[in-house]
């Protein structure tokens, strides 16, 4: 079967570039090795995703946000950055929405629900013929010619493409298959994800807590469906082998730890959901393409969470590279040249660069226990809080508006 392009992985990355590719005329087959039902009905997996206001006029645009559902997209106006135990000695930097033109920073989405619209959204009725999905598939081989690049299956068939595009998260097997190397970051911490009840309101404030020996983010979402309490997606994130006891607490045990991890700040937490944990690991892909061959989302950059740039970085690689092939479509072009290539490459590296530099200093900085690096990150959030230039630069970093 010969096909204008192959997208291994139909996660929110692989959806949302088939989603934008439609109706341009290319035949699109996704490769997804989970079922069917697991793509249609993605299940709560923990993960709430800090989307820009650029992010979120990307998928506007490609027709996603409508899917979401008002009451699964919450607002997210400031963002709070603490440092140091609770008490006099805890320095506080607040970044307002007021620092941008919006009325909010950003929005707060929980994965699983990304995932849905984007497959709602890339297979439902729209502009021109769906993409092709096939569930259940894994690929075992990959090859590429000057001519087309040939993708074999564990069933043993064979397709060929014109262009591949990998879309398989940051552990990507079909960058690796293509022999493009990565430089991964193990930072030696989980991150443990759920949703947690709390008396005090959140004041639609994220916050960012590096306290001694932790770090704890608070992302505020919308009411409790059944008690109408404040309710927030909770992260801690420690060295992996202090989050396995967490994991295993009963739930009246685990609601009292997390209380006492917040220092009491937000009154007696209670947990409203699984919990889950993720190893962090950084990945930078060292290229983006290859003949024949491209990379996004995860596949392409893999960030740490604490800036909240992932998927937003991602949605930057779908909309530049999407763009550049459907202008060479239309223009009888071949849609995988070396130069088109080239261009995506260091379009996409240029724009995350920055980012992944400054997040993997931050992440390092904050994971540090060492005095002075302490007392680096008190001078850092203060010094911060008092200069309005810095913190309307973050704004508008966490805007996608910069």
């Amino acid at each position: 079967m010969e096909l204008d392009l192959i997208i291994v992985g139909a996660g929110p990355a692989g959806l949302s570039l088939a989603r934008a590719l439609r109706g341009s005329g290319l035949n699109v087959t996704l490769l997804e090795q989970q079922s069917l039902a697991a793509v249609q009905n993605p299940t709560f997996d923990g993960r709430e995703i800090a989307l820009t206001q650029h992010s979120a006029e990307l998928m506007r645009q490609l027709g996603l946000w409508p899917l979401l559902g008002e009451a699964n997209i919450a607002p997210l106006k400031d963002a709070l950055v603490l440092d140091g135990g609770v008490g006099s000695t805890q320095s506080r930097m607040r970044i307002s929405h007021h620092l941008s033109p919006k009325p909010e920073l950003g929005f707060l989405v929980a994965n699983h629900h990304i995932r849905r619209a984007a497959h709602e959204a890339a297979m439902g009725e729209g502009d021109g013929p769906a993409p092709t999905l096939r569930c259940g598939e894994q690929v075992t081989g990959i090859r590429t010619d000057a001519q087309s690049a040939r993708l074999t299956l564990a069933s043993g068939e064979t397709l060929q493409a014109r262009l591949v595009v990998a879309a398989d998260s940051r552990h990507s097997s079909t960058r690796r298959a293509m022999g493009i190397a990565a430089d991964m970051h193990d930072y030696g911490r989980t991150m443990l994800v759920c949703n947690m009840t709390h008396p005090q309101p959140h004041e639609e404030t994220a916050w960012e807590w590096f306290d001694h020996g932790q770090t704890l983010a608070l992302l505020p979402m919308n009411p409790d469906p059944a008690s109408g309490l404040p309710r927030s997606s909770v992260v801690l994130t420690l060295p992996h082998q202090d989050i396995q006891p967490l994991l295993d607490m009963d739930e009246t045990a685990f609601n009292r730890a997390m209380t006492s991890r917040f220092g009491g700040q937000l009154g007696d937490m209670r947990l409203t959901s699984t919990r889950h944990a993720y190893p962090l690991v950084g990945v930078w892909a060292r290229r983006l393409v290859a003949q024949r061959f491209a990379a996004v989302g995860d596949a392409a950059v893999g960030m740490h969470p604490v800036t909240a740039h992932g998927f937003n970085l991602g949605l930057r690689s779908i909309d530049t590279l999407s763009r550049a092939l459907i202008q060479a479509h239309q223009g009888g072009q071949d849609i995988a040249s070396p130069q088109l290539l080239e261009r995506y490459h260091q379009t996409h590296q240029r724009a995350a660069r920055g980012l992944y530099m400054a997040t993997h200093a931050v992440a390092t900085l904050y994971t540090r226990e060492h005095v002075p690096a302490r007392w680096l990150r008190r001078g850092m959030v203060e010094l911060g809080e008092r200069f309005t230039p810095f913190k309307r630069a973050v704004a508008a970093s966490l805007t996608g508006l910069g």
